[in-house]
């Protein structure tokens, strides 16, 4: 018995041979167009950047290290309305709200963010309605065992504190656009 087969039924064709290809990988072409491209650039002026004595100019709005700021009497913004917890696309937020003794006013008892999950997108500061929460400009910060970048409440406030000048003028500067 013999079978036939039609040519519509071959599941791949071949692609003819080309005389050009051959000359091209023979002769190296992509490897000389490389080392030309490379040789355009090999005495041109670096624009490397020594990055701790140099700084290369940030965005105003660069979001970086969190914090949490504190009204100019000292009270701290924060309401517990945990609008930012609900927001974060990371769950990178943890937040307990409790009624404070003094004046049964609501309060967090415990905020924590933990930036090795946080994904800096700012949804946290464009949800608050106190503008409690806020990414700053910091960029230089690290942590060398597991928990260094477990932010507490009072890690949050100690930053906001410390920045607070920086962040209202970069508040005061993004005000225009919001």
């Amino acid at each position: 018995m013999s079978t036939t087969v039609s040519p519509s039924a071959s599941p791949s064709v071949v692609a003819p041979f080309s005389i050009g290809d051959f000359f091209k990988s023979f002769l190296l072409v992509e490897l000389v167009k490389g080392l030309a491209l490379t040789g355009r650039y090999a005495f041109r002026r670096k624009v490397t950047v020594q990055f701790p004595e140099e700084k290369t100019p940030l965005s105003p709005r660069f979001r970086g290290l969190h914090a949490q700021r504190r009204y100019e009497n000292g009270e701290e913004r924060c309401i517990a309305c945990k609008l930012c917890e609900a927001v974060c696309p990371a769950l990178a937020i943890t937040i307990e709200a409790g009624e404070r003794a003094s004046d049964g006013t609501r309060r967090t008892t415990r905020y924590d963010i933990d930036l090795t999950k946080c994904i800096f997108c700012g949804f946290c500061e464009e949800a608050c309605p106190v503008d409690a929460i806020v990414e700053t400009h910091i960029l230089e910060y690290h942590g060398e065992k597991r928990g260094d970048l477990y932010f507490t409440k009072d890690m949050l406030l100690a930053v906001g504190d410390r920045y607070e000048p920086e962040i209202a003028a970069a508040k005061a500067a993004d005000a225009k656009y919001r």
